[in-house]
């Protein structure tokens, strides 16, 4: 069904929440969220460019699909239609966190991928994008820790991302929470203990300080939990109690 293009535009000039938004047309936050952020974002949202471009990707849809060795096969007896919608939505919630549209394209293959990892060239048919595009997206992805490469038997680069890329790139959110309370501790006594600008840092120092340190609390705690497997019971090979 399709999504009222002009109300949303409207919400988004009064600066309205997605879910605001979607309460105003009954309809779920994430399709609210989908429909702006592959449209242009929030601040480019525009009705009738929105109207065109689902014109055009349900033409594309009624489109048969390419044959041969191009052709991507992925759906192992799936719906192709419910994985597409998937692959949409997932990458539309990981533009909302940040990730640039390409790269978010990338995270959402390698992680609906049954084989868990996938080359440049299996990343470029599936996407139906340039190596380019590809390529920059990849080293984004490296740069941020969110991915991470082997080689293969036959000396293939295969890019994986999986439990531990995002235990490092915690780690990593962590590691920059800290030099971000150093630097703003490094003010306070630049600027005067006591003074307006230095309690505003130390305030923002601890506050940091608190939440990395969650952070790499919990990162340790869920990479235990994870490696040892769901099911796992760490006392079931005691011997009870007599």
């Amino acid at each position: 069904m399709r999504v009222r293009g002009r109300q949303i535009a409207s919400g988004l000039a009064d600066g309205l929440a997605y879910a605001e938004i979607a309460r105003a047309l009954d309809r779920p936050t994430s399709t609210v969220t989908r429909e702006v952020m592959r449209n242009g974002g929030p601040t480019a949202y525009r009705a009738e460019l929105a109207h065109r471009a689902t014109e055009r990707r349900a033409r594309r849809r009624r489109q048969p699909a390419p044959q041969g060795p191009e052709a991507p096969a992925r759906t192992h007896g799936r719906d192709p239609d419910a994985v597409a919608e998937y692959e949409e939505t997932f990458t539309t919630v990981l533009m909302a966190t940040g990730v640039p549209k390409m790269g978010a394209k990338v995270l959402t293959c390698l992680y609906t991928t049954d084989e868990g990892s996938l080359t440049a060239a299996e990343l470029v048919r599936h996407l139906q994008v340039s190596p380019a595009s590809v390529f920059k997206a990849i080293a984004y992805l490296e740069a941020q820790g969110l991915v991470r490469r082997e080689r293969d038997e036959r000396r293939r680069d295969r890019y994986i991302s999986d439990n531990d890329v995002w235990f490092q790139a915690m780690l990593d959110s962590a590691r920059s929470n800290a030099r971000l309370v150093e630097t703003a501790r490094q003010g306070v006594a630049v600027l005067g203990p006591g003074t307006p600008a230095a309690v505003r840092l130390e305030n923002m120092a601890r506050f940091l300080d608190f939440v990395g340190e969650s952070i790499a609390r919990a990162a340790e705690q869920a990479r235990e939990v994870l490696h040892t497997g769901p099911g796992t019971d760490t006392d079931a090979d005691a011997d009870p109690a007599v």
